[in-house]
């Protein structure tokens, strides 16, 4: 079993701050490839500023930064540029997510990185991407959820705007920067050439919104807020029992029928109302009633197991505390540990990429304090310049 991961090999200068960025470069040095984290001296990284703080250091900046090295650049001081254009001609990809035109500024615009070294790709993840009319505007997490769309469709018919409540506005941009990372690598090898990957967030805002989209193209109905249940399945929603809910997601008519037995009530089954997916959708309003009045007789754990048995596919509503501890994710390893300066352990989310013939260590490194890996990585320069070395 191989201890390093596939990417080894790799060498990665990170740009990157707070999410977008740092979640991309993270997995890459979950899959191996050695990253190096280029910091504001003095300051760094804005996110080892954001709490909760453990130890007196941010548990965000460390849950998103595992794994990586640090060195502190001035990028407007000759010395550090000279650091700088050393690592550049080394490195296999670089990756930053400043507002456009910011790399032109320091000299370092694609472009220039190409003259420097042809091989390299260069991820840039912005707000709305290096073109278009608002390319130069600032974004965060929730501009682009607005702008995007998703917030629109999120929460309750008449509620409040609603915030996703997690930054997928970020997340799914290092989510796609990564993949064009990767797809870059690849067609490296096939042409000895590398290339610029441009990735918008708003872009990436739209291009998850899947049902919602195609809705819109095809029939010109704007999609609103439906609570939990899906627009084009039912029933596939969050039902009420006693005091808790469940949800149960019975996506095709088969599964339908396993509800209606399991439930004791064979009769939905054969309603004319519910026969087939697109009648029970339309007749959600009705049907979501009778679900859960034969729901009330047992305890939502109690239905689980019933549910579970038919093959009905169903889960708990967990809140944080309860995924965490949940058995499945022990089982899949996705509670990992770092250790902390003082002995201690820092637990945080790993990585969900398995992979067969690779480890997936339920220990990381730890984040770096700030400049804390300079000599390591001034000896690889030095090293890139000795031929014999």
């Amino acid at each position: 079993m191989n201890t390093i991961g596939p990417l080894d090999g790799l060498l990665v200068i990170d740009l990157t701050r707070v999410l977008a960025g740092p979640y991309a470069t993270m997995v890459l040095a979950d899959l191996g490839a050695r990253v190096i984290k280029v910091e504001v001296p003095g300051t760094g990284d804005d996110a080892r500023h954001f709490g909760p703080f453990m130890e007196g250091k941010s548990a965000y900046f460390s849950s998103l930064n595992r794994g990586k090295q640090s060195i502190a650049l001035d990028l407007k001081a000759s010395e550090d540029r000279q650091t700088f254009d050393g690592l550049v001609r080394r490195a296999d990809i670089l990756v930053e997510n400043y507002r456009p035109g910011t790399m032109d500024k320091l000299g370092y615009g694609w472009e220039a990185l190409q003259e420097m070294n042809p091989r390299l790709v260069y991820a840039a993840i912005s707000g709305f991407g290096q073109t278009g009319p608002y390319c130069k505007l600032p974004a965060y997490d929730m501009v682009v959820q607005a702008m995007g769309g998703i917030m629109s469709v999120t929460g309750h018919p008449g509620s409040a705007p609603s915030r996703v409540g997690t930054s997928v506005g970020d997340i799914t941009a290092g989510l796609f920067g990564l993949s064009g990372i990767l797809a870059g690598i690849i067609n490296r090898e096939r042409t000895g050439k590398g290339l610029m990957v441009d990735v918008g967030m708003l872009d990436c805002q739209l291009a998850i919104l899947e049902n919602a989209v195609s809705r819109y193209l095809s029939e010109g109905k704007i999609p609103e807020p439906l609570g939990a249940r899906h627009p084009s399945i039912t029933p596939f929603d969050a039902f009420r029992i006693n005091d808790d809910h469940i949800v149960i997601a019975a996506g095709n008519d088969m599964l339908f029928q396993k509800l209606c037995k399991a439930l004791g009530r064979t009769d939905l089954g054969v309603d004319a109302r519910f026969e087939t997916n697109d009648l029970r959708t339309r007749n959600h309003e009705s049907l979501k009633p009778e679900i859960e009045k034969a729901l009330r007789g047992k305890s939502a754990e109690e239905w689980l197991i019933v549910l579970r048995e038919a093959g009905v596919p169903s889960g708990p509503i967990n809140n944080i505390e309860q995924v965490v501890n949940d058995e499945q994710i022990s089982a899949r390893n996705m509670i990992i540990h770092t250790a902390s300066e003082s002995g201690g352990d820092f637990r945080m989310a790993g990585n969900p990429i398995k992979l067969s013939g690779f480890e997936d260590p339920g220990r990381r490194s730890a984040a770096p304090e700030l400049d804390a890996d300079r000599d390591l990585v001034m000896e690889l320069l030095r090293k890139n310049r000795d031929p014999a070395g």
